[in-house]
């Protein structure tokens, strides 16, 4: 991870979209960098559903989530950033020479010129189901994420929660699955209306407003066989065989390291205030993705791909003021020369009409 000497100049907070082109990017840009991530593996929010699929990056078509994060994955790493898994940054100050100090959870401080805050809504704690004793099915049939589509083939699924994930997931597994019931405690949906009216107008049964009070063990109690529904206006409650469970009751987001610096950083609700270059209210603190809002703000992951580069272009002029306002294309950018000739020696390189 380094010493108290290695200096970085870029150090990205967050591995997710935004992170990931970031370091690309400041790869681009001859950048020393590293990624911090509190997760185990790079992704974000992403990581919670690798079988959607992604329809809005230009230039790809039609990906599954886990296929974009290893495109992302290979691309981030371009020019071997540094990356720091399972860390999760606890304090955020700066010396009086100038350098940031990010003081990590796992007892390391690590040094920095410039800092980019890619880290979404936070740190993002998955809602647990708070039932006694909820916790022992989890490695069984208590799901809170959907990562394979085919574990609930032919199975009674009961879906709980009312959201955009749990709307996708009743609508996915609708085909594959025996039966699906979703329970939610209002009859109002949060997903998008196309997607609530397809799950209404399917097979999919809708139990509202509902919530479930109790999960029920087989003999050996390691999997929940039945579960208790309490109907919130009249308060009866009725029992549904299950064969798995999937919980989407939202997440705890964690941004304590921010809001608790001595930085000052501007905030509104949790969403950090940036201009259009992408400076937050400290010198040399970037951010980018869905941490940050500002006119004309585009909530797409193509949109954190352009924060994460105008981001580090400030990065690189902050560092740098002499230096070039953007990186050279990489059709002209001498950094990708000696790649280049490494894929076309290997024949990796398409053109029109086909393969040089």
């Amino acid at each position: 991870m380094g010493n108290q000497e290695d200096i970085y100049d870029v150090t990205i907070i967050g591995g997710g979209p935004a992170g990931l082109y970031s370091a690309f990017y400041s790869g681009m840009r001859d950048l020393k960098t590293k990624i911090i991530e509190y997760q185990s593996q790079l992704g974000g929010k992403v990581l919670l559903y690798p079988e959607k699929i992604i329809w809005d990056i230009g230039g790809l078509p039609p990906t599954p989530g886990q296929q974009v994060l290893s495109n992302l994955n290979q691309q981030g790493r371009t020019f071997d950033p540094t990356i720091c898994l399972n860390e999760q940054i606890k304090e955020l100050t700066r010396r009086e020479d100038g350098v940031f100090l990010l003081r990590g959870s796992s007892g390391e401080t690590h040094y920095s010129k410039c800092i980019i805050l890619a880290v979404g809504h936070g740190i993002f704690k998955t809602t647990k189901l708070e039932i006694e004793g909820a916790d022992r099915y989890e490695v069984t049939n208590l799901h809170y994420t959907v990562q394979q589509l085919d574990t609930f083939k032919g199975k009674n699924v009961l879906i709980s929660g009312g959201g955009n994930s749990a709307v996708d997931w009743a609508n996915a597994l609708e085909p594959i699955a025996s039966s699906v019931k979703v329970v939610h405690r209002r009859d109002q949906f949060g997903g998008h209306e196309s997607n609530v009216r397809q799950m209404k107008n399917s097979s999919v049964e809708v139990l509202t407003p509902y919530c479930v009070e109790e999960l029920h063990g087989d003999a050996e109690g390691t999997q929940i066989e039945r579960v208790t529904l309490k109907q919130l206006e009249t308060e009866e409650r009725v029992e549904q065989q299950v064969d798995a469970v999937i919980v989407n009751h939202g997440y705890k987001m964690d941004l304590d390291f921010l809001l608790e610096s001595p930085l000052n950083f501007e905030t509104q609700e949790g969403i950090l205030t940036v201009n259009e270059k992408m400076e937050t209210s400290v010198p040399g603190v970037l951010a980018a993705g869905d941490l940050v809002s500002n006119d004309g703000k585009l909530r797409l992951i193509a949109g954190a791909y352009v924060d994460g580069a105008k981001a580090v272009n400030q990065a690189k002029l902050f560092i740098e003021p002499e230096a070039t306002e953007q990186a050279y294309v990489s059709s002209h950018n001498e950094r990708f020369k000696e790649k280049n000739e490494e894929l076309t020696k290997k024949g990796l390189l398409a053109y029109a009409g086909g393969s040089k």
